[in-house]
């Protein structure tokens, strides 16, 4: 069968085939470029990436049967293109993401990795992992630390996202749901602003999105055309309150979006125009910040709210993208390497892995046998902080290599195999340092 069978869709897709699923058509694909990756994996594996999204896509060595070849894709789902789950007091906290093609025969789980804007230093959530069907329904695919012999997966839960193994691709998302007002989900305030003004009216955009990489490089050119700077502000929404939507008092809120538009009227004998704009929860504190703009020059100060932190101005010279005038949290760092050129989406086999194949088949040779002493493959995942819910791991046939897969995943921008040598160091572990040593490149 040959997929997409839309033939208006992407040219990205248009030849990816697969005789042995049937036809499949791929819905709602994004038409932007950077919002996609796909590439042909075989026995070795290799990994896909959505560069500046923080979306990855590990297939381990062994996934794929030996002898056959897949077409497989990542995509990222923008907003308004599907209705994202919103039961009752969940809210989302990840993008949307859609692996596949669905049905493929997996010998092997593969690693989706996406970002999410929970503090996990709360215990105050419940998480959930959801999938959305054919119908176009969401539904639960696992509660975390609600598993059982019967869950179909296993989620890696870190500050800033989310390592999921998977044995079926589809589209998935990372929910959660507040019990106290002790949950924290974190946001970022994104105000657009042009620098120049060719009319009597002067228009800013001011958008309240989830904290992951993704909200901003997915929002930006939606407002290329303004040829405006955009300044970020992380502010966090605590307890239940922060399942209510946002509202923007002033300006015409933005079908789809948690945004407004506000638009004014100015003299052309003045070049500057001075706002406050106040973001606050429907029960709970909100945050003021002034917006200073002389037209070639803009800055944003906090005057009210949880801080009071002055964030600066710089003069923007706009060229072809929104450049962003400054970048206040690791997650911007990522989407400033995405526009700096850092645009690969596809590594294959061994390139694609930290871990030397020999040295991996040693290691699970060595812990994969549970012994009495029980430094094996228990003990790594303990010293790897895997070990949330062993039973997924004992059903596999070897358990070391699924926790040396979650390893990757979690290891792919380091690429530092120190932590996994001290790990096995501490379980005595030392002829395996040897082999690291000898064969590998710690």
């Amino acid at each position: 069968g040959t997929y997409p069978g839309d033939t208006t869709r992407d040219g990205h897709f248009a030849n990816v085939r697969s005789k042995a699923l049937g036809s499949q058509h791929l819905l709602n694909l994004p038409r932007e470029h950077g919002n996609s990756a796909s590439g042909t994996f075989g026995y070795l594996g290799g990994r896909l990436t959505i560069p500046g999204t923080g979306v990855s896509l590990l297939v381990p060595h062994g996934a794929i049967p030996q002898g056959k070849f897949y077409e497989m894709y990542l995509v990222l789902n923008k907003a308004e293109s599907g209705l994202l789950p919103s039961e009752g007091t969940q809210t989302v906290l990840s993008p949307a993401v859609t692996c596949g093609p669905t049905g493929l025969l997996l010998c092997r789980p593969v690693v989706l990795t996406i970002p999410h804007c929970a503090d996990v230093g709360s215990s105050d959530w419940i998480y959930q992992l959801k999938t959305q069907s054919h119908q176009g329904n969401w539904e639960e695919v696992v509660t975390l630390d609600e598993e059982t012999l019967n869950t179909p997966c296993y989620c890696q839960l870190e500050a800033k996202s989310c390592h999921i193994l998977l044995d079926q691709l589809g589209t998935y998302v990372f929910v959660g749901e507040s019990y106290s007002r002790s949950a924290i989900k974190r946001l970022q305030l994104a105000i657009f602003a042009p620098t120049v003004c060719t009319s009597l009216e002067y228009s800013l955009k001011v958008y309240c999105l989830e904290d992951t990489p993704d909200a901003l490089k997915v929002m930006s050119p939606c407002n290329a055309s303004m040829g405006c700077p955009c300044f970020p502000k992380l502010f966090v929404l605590v307890g239940r309150c922060c399942l209510v939507p946002l509202r923007m008092a002033l300006g015409r809120r933005q079908p789809g979006t948690t945004a407004c538009k506000v638009t004014t009227r100015y003299s052309q004998a003045s070049t500057e125009l001075t706002c406050k704009i106040c973001v606050r929860q429907v029960e709970g504190e909100g945050q003021i910040f002034q917006l200073h703009i002389t037209l070639g020059e803009v800055s944003c100060k906090e005057v009210g709210g949880q801080q009071g932190s002055t964030l600066g101005s710089r003069s923007i010279l706009q060229r072809l993208a929104p450049s962003f005038s400054l970048q206040h949290a690791s997650s911007f760092d990522t989407l400033r390497s995405h526009h700096s050129g850092a645009t690969t989406t596809t590594q294959l086999g061994p390139y694609a892995f930290k871990i030397p194949l020999s040295i991996r088949q040693k290691i699970c040779n060595s812990l994969d046998a549970p012994n009495s002493r029980g430094n094996d493959w228990r003990l790594l995942a303990q010293k790897l902080s895997m070990d949330r819910y062993l039973n997924y791991f004992a059903t596999k046939a070897s358990p070391t290599g699924v926790l040396l897969d979650l390893w990757e995943a979690e290891h792919q921008d380091d690429g530092d195999l120190n932590t996994l040598a001290s790990a096995l160091e501490e379980m005595g572990k030392s002829e395996m340092l040897v082999v690291m040593a000898t064969e590998g490149d710690c």
